[in-house]
């Protein structure tokens, strides 16, 4: 993409010369204009200039949802630098990988210490006064560091440039109807540290001129009160709020808040995880509110496909590509093509579709939207034909709609968030009574997959599911920490040494908690706790 005004900075700066006195932030109390978020974006620039960073300069910036975080991301954008959004449920150990990998010049984050790492923090967004800073928009110009699990077992920061972000956001507004229209209140409650909230939630609300109703967490009645106060009309969603609301109103005895909530809103999406068929059903039965479901990547800055790029509203389905994207679905085995999807939609020549079902077979896209590989050197990005594998599974339905099956790695997600395998095994080793461990996820119902340890002890030592979480979780964020533990005799190894899970699999130790025996046939027993 290349037109003037394209990144998230000159959305917004020209969104406050369009409209200045148009709502553009609701948080609380507080309400901004787009004159006055525009102003107050030129300001933490210049607080940024005056600490001495310079253009391409990383800042980290980990900051619930607010105006604070608004600010300290879009002063930096202004002032040239990249941001690096950081999960606010990570410790210091994984805070500092980040930190240390990224190269930041600063961390932006609440507290009292000076620095971390080596690297100086700064309590809240920086500011000064000055002249209206100028708006960088080379669209090739790497804007964000977004840290995802990659196949090292580390967190690895996928490069977006700002025309990647842009191309995104064009695709999903070219969708019919919109997610987002220039006329509508934006619930803005997804983690803004995460793509998803990131760009396909305050992106498209930037480069609609929409207002963004924020919301620092979740709060299943409180966010239903705002949403009917504040007359929301769009909400972007992932599938454990959609549960949090249902389960609301199962324990306040009726429906009458959650239609209250929903009763302006025109347009509900869910993405991050799978939603569940009977969650989708509940909620257009009982909010009146039919829920479009999307799926996406951080690599693609996130959005890959829609039921709303189809317009065929279906539970358990993800739809189409979005427009002006090329997704493939490849056989893993082959790694042929088995369909192709044309950017502008319709039958494709290589499109080999019967009436019947199609796939298995891994999803690859290609397009304007991809990132430009992993930090530092663009390692494992898009091919030399610009076509990137997603690692996931999918069938077309015999209406060419696309329905996720399987993760092709060992990934785990949780809520939206990579856990990789590798990652907490290493922490969970570090136990003194532990001799070896591995991680799978299972099925939640709440946040679509959960992390379960199988974990070899000590000859002798004794351990609770409760001491080996409260480990994890003095090096892991809280998403990341064994819900459930597995205590085995030993563990299944690959011939060349490598803890096997596959097998663990075929155990039937990656089945839902509740399925899984209380003794394996090793003779020991599971545990789920916390």
């Amino acid at each position: 993409m290349s037109e003037a005004g394209s990144s998230l900075a000159a959305l917004v700066r020209a969104a406050a010369q369009r409209d200045p006195d148009a709502p553009a932030v609701v948080a609380g109390d507080r309400r901004l204009t787009w004159a006055e978020l525009d102003a107050a974006a030129d300001r933490v620039a210049a607080g940024y200039t005056g600490r001495g960073l310079a253009s391409g300069d990383r800042v980290a910036v980990q900051l619930p949802n607010g105006l604070d975080w608004l600010r300290a991301v879009l002063g930096a954008l202004r002032a040239g630098l990249v941001v690096v959004p950081v999960n606010t449920a990570y410790t210091d150990p994984e805070l500092e990988h980040v930190l240390t990998d990224s190269g930041a010049s600063l961390l932006v984050a609440p507290g009292e210490r000076d620095s971390l790492a080596g690297v100086p923090v700064c309590p809240g967004p920086p500011e000064a006064d000055g002249p209206a800073a100028g708006v960088p928009d080379d669209p090739d110009a790497l804007a964000f560091l977004c840290y995802t699990s990659g196949t090292t077992g580390r967190p690895r920061g996928a490069m977006l440039t700002s025309g990647a972000l842009h191309a995104n956001q064009q695709q999903c507004l070219a969708m019919d109807p919109p997610p987002v229209r220039s006329d509508d209140r934006v619930l803005l409650v997804l983690p803004l540290f995460h793509v998803y909230g990131l760009n396909a939630g305050f992106g498209l609300v930037a480069a609609t001129g929409a207002c963004a109703v924020l919301l620092e967490t979740f709060d299943p009645r409180t966010s239903l009160a705002v949403m009917a106060g504040e007359q929301v009309t769009a909400v972007p969603g992932a599938p454990p709020m959609y549960q949090a609301w249902l389960a609301a109103a199962d324990a306040a005895g009726g429906d009458a808040e959650l239609r209250r909530g929903f009763a302006a809103v025109r347009i509900a999406s869910a993405g991050a995880a799978p939603l569940p068929q009977d969650v989708w059903t509940a909620m257009r039965e009982r909010a009146g509110i039919t829920v479009w479901e999307g799926y996406g990547l951080t690599e693609a800055a996130p959005v890959v496909a829609s039921t709303l790029a189809t317009g065929r509203a279906k539970p358990a389905c993800i739809g189409g590509p979005v427009p002006g994207l090329e997704l493939a679905l490849r056989d893993t085995a082959s790694v042929g093509a088995l369909t192709v999807d044309p950017p502008e939609g319709g039958a494709s020549e290589d499109d080999d579709s019967s009436d019947g079902d199609e796939g298995p077979g891994e999803i690859w896209v290609r397009g304007p939207n991809l990132f430009a590989g992993y930090w530092p050197d663009g390692a494992d990005g898009p091919d030399a034909e610009g076509w990137l594998g997603t690692g996931d599974l999918a069938y077309r339905d015999a209406d060419g709609d696309l329905h996720l099956v399987d993760r092709r790695s060992d990934l785990i997600l949780v809520s939206g968030f990579n856990v990789y395998p590798a990652e907490v095994e290493r922490v969970l080793d570090q136990h003194p009574a532990v001799v070896e461990s591995a991680v799978i996820g299972v099925p939640d119902q709440r946040t679509g997959a959960a992390v379960r340890a199988v974990v070899v002890l000590v000859p002798g030592e004794r351990l609770t599911v409760e001491d080996l979480q409260a480990h994890a979780g003095r090096s892991l964020a809280r998403y990341k920490v064994p819900a459930s533990v597995h205590f085995l005799g030993s563990l299944p190894h690959s011939l060349t040494g490598k803890v096997s899970r596959a097998r663990l699999r075929e155990l039937g130790l990656s089945e839902a908690p509740d399925a899984v025996p209380a003794e394996s046939a090793a003779g020991a027993g599971s545990a789920a706790g916390g």
